[in-house]
């Protein structure tokens, strides 16, 4: 799986650019925000890289920050969210903007996406609640609490394991 490119930006179109990596052309797809803010053509740029295997091929999904790839990554997670509505959602939410959106609840702000609908904005608000966006806590959030630190050892404890393993002794 590739996560990172680090090369010379060869081209950009409307949808994609083209990252030289040791004289390998990546097309890399990306949405309208993380292309605007490229480099010009001919310098080095740095792309974190989200990666896709289907049937028809890999494709590479690319962003500036890593807190993008991530809330990519998570959009996804939603049912009915493939790349192309997460990629528009990034377009008018960076990471940040988005948390706040679905802390507060605030269907507008994420309906403003292109081809997100009213089901689908619903649906990416309800089952974001709660969920670090972009490595930021989302107001609410409360972690899971961290698990309990196993009893310490004792002599008798350590006898009945060691007699368990031997199919000697009963569970009491």
């Amino acid at each position: 799986m590739i996560a990172r490119l680090r090369g010379v930006l060869v081209e950009t179109a409307e949808e994609d650019a083209v990252v030289d990596v040791g004289g390998v052309g990546y097309l890399v797809r990306a949405g309208a925000r993380t292309l605007s803010r490229l480099p010009e053509v001919g310098a080095e740029v740095v792309i974190h890289v989200e990666s896709q295997t289907r049937e028809d091929g890999t494709r590479l999904y690319g962003f500036l920050a890593r807190e993008e790839r991530q809330t990519f990554v998570l959009l996804q997670a939603v049912q009915g969210v493939g790349p192309k509505a997460a990629l528009a959602v990034l377009d008018v939410l960076p990471p940040s903007e988005l948390a706040t959106a679905v802390a507060r609840e605030d269907k507008a702000a994420v309906a403003r996406a292109q081809g997100v609908g009213p089901r689908l904005t619903q649906r990416i608000v309800t089952e974001l609640k709660g969920k670090p966006i972009g490595g930021a806590d989302v107001a609410g959030f409360v972690p899971a609490a961290a698990p309990a630190a196993p009893p310490a050892p004792t002599a008798a404890g350590d006898a009945v394991a060691a007699l368990m393993g031997l199919s000697v002794a009963e569970p009491v």
